[in-house]
Parts: structure tokens; sequence; C-alpha cells
């Protein structure tokens, strides 16, 4: 994966539209278009093999539509242009920590201390719950 090449292709692949958001704005808010749309169609995003693409697709499946393009929409700010941004800099981070290869977790065993640490608490546990029962005077 190129990161220069793949950021470029981003910039300049991606179509944007614009609604009126729902949300904070004030008195703004039935008046400007501060929603951002983000459209990018998968086979125009460069920097990326054609593996790392049919793994894109499967990571990202909820995000892609129909025609094969990643939609994004944003709608957390009150500028167009601060949610314009927003959504670039999101269509990007989820693209790139769909590429990242995740390290396989080793199975451990808890160590003789660990066991010996949990049936001591135990013990505590169970000492504190008993004198905690109503003593009976003869």
């Amino acid at each position: 994966m190129d990161a220069e090449e793949l950021h470029e292709s981003i910039l300049k692949n991606s179509q944007i539209t614009f609604s009126r958001s729902d949300g904070k704005g004030g008195q703004n808010v039935n008046k400007v278009n501060t929603k951002v749309h983000l459209t990018l169609p998968l086979a125009a995003v460069k920097g990326i093999t054609d593996e790392e693409r049919e793994r894109l697709c499967t990571k990202l499946s909820a995000l892609i539509n129909n025609e094969g393009c990643i939609y994004i929409s944003v709608d957390d700010e009150r500028f167009q242009e601060v949610n314009r941004k927003i959504a670039f800099d999101r269509i990007e981070s989820r693209i790139v920590n769909a590429l990242r290869i995740q390290k396989k977790r080793k199975k451990t065993k808890p160590t003789k201390a660990s066991k010996e640490k949990k049936l001591k608490l135990k013990r505590i546990r169970s000492e504190i719950k008993k004198n905690r029962a109503k003593v009976l005077f003869p």
C-alpha cells in the first residue's frame, strides 16, 4: 500500500454532495447545507493491490453500496468545510485500518501463581461471607 498515492486518489476520485443536516446549527439548521455525503468508487482507488482491494470489500462491506462505492456521510459539525475534512479523514482511516493485518493471538494458560492468587482471594471472600451469618447464642 502506497499511502501518498492512496491519499491523492481519494481526494481526486471522491464525489461529494451536500444536504441539510439535522442536529446542531441553531437558526441555520434549516437553511444551510452542512451535511457531507462522500462517495468513492472502489475501482478508482490507487495505491493498493488487487488482494488488498478484495480485503477492503470484505472488511468494509457495510459501507459499500451496490455500485461498488464506499459511502460515508458526516454531519458532526456546523460548518460544511469542517465536515468535508472529517469525511476525507474518516474514509482514509477506515481504508488504512481495513488493510492492516492483525497479528494472530497466541493462546496462553494461567500461571501457577495466578491460580494460587485466585484461590486465596476466593478463600478470603468466603470468610467475609461466613462472618456475615447470624450468630445464634445458646
